[in-house]
């Protein structure tokens, strides 16, 4: 379980990244950072969410914000799911669960009755130098893109 909370650091770390192959969080500064962790690659939830940030990137690169998307999927399945709906922004791959585990997301969760660990829908807005500000857990997809682009317009 991680120790992030809203005044932490961004953490120190590496992932493998759509377009360029790696990202590392030494990237993020100068700049206000989005990540935000989905469960699953062209599922109806996690395809509406990337569309809305999609639809609302040129408000978020306004204001100064980066937009990671962050799941278990593989670099492979991301470039598909990048490319399928036009996402401006890169997805990182979280295969061994290092990401998911530093940003406590990952909690059992019930489907049918059956019982796994999974992804629990969460986004954190880190500012300018790299310091946490807001993180949203366990998200409701519809208009969290907009409450995300109003809390990084009030942030430096």
């Amino acid at each position: 379980m991680a120790n992030l909370a809203v005044g932490s650091k961004l953490p120190t770390f590496t992932a493998a990244s759509t377009g360029s192959g790696t990202w590392s969080s030494s990237a993020a500064r100068p700049g206000k950072l989005l990540l935000y962790f989905y469960p699953k690659d062209d599922t109806s939830g996690c395809t509406m969410q990337a569309e809305q940030f999609r639809d609302l990137y040129p408000k978020l690169r306004r204001v100064g914000v980066t937009v990671l998307g962050i799941s278990r999927d593989s670099l492979l399945k991301h470039e598909k799911f990048k490319a399928k709906y036009e996402l401006p922004f890169e997805l990182l791959a979280d295969e061994d669960e290092s990401l998911c585990k530093l940003f406590d997301v990952i909690h059992e969760k019930s489907l049918y009755g059956r019982k796994y660990m999974g992804i629990v829908r969460s986004s954190f807005l880190f500012d300018g130098k790299g310091v946490l500000q807001q993180e949203w857990r366990k998200v409701k997809v519809d208009g969290h893109a907009e409450v995300v682009l109003e809390a990084a317009k009030r942030i430096d």
